[in-house]
């Protein structure tokens, strides 16, 4: 079943900036999917069996700094 990540990503100043992140998120096993919104900071991963240390570490690769939202 899949599930749904969210994280709070940091230092993304453009589109190149959220096409960098979003490709970084895609290239880690697991993901089917990855919108990253620049306004407000975030991405959602989508997948099965994603290993959220992977993810933050390609997008830390890229340069930006990541962590999963807080729950509301």
């Amino acid at each position: 079943m899949p599930e749904t990540i969210e994280l709070k990503v940091d230092g993304m100043t453009c589109d190149h900036c959220v096409r960098a992140v979003t490709d970084a998120i895609s290239g880690v096993k697991g993901v089917a999917d990855a919108s990253v919104d620049l306004d407000a900071g975030a991405a959602t991963v989508t997948g099965e069996s994603v290993d959220l240390e992977a993810v933050v570490a390609a997008i830390v690769e890229e340069g930006y700094e990541a962590a999963p939202q807080a729950a509301s």
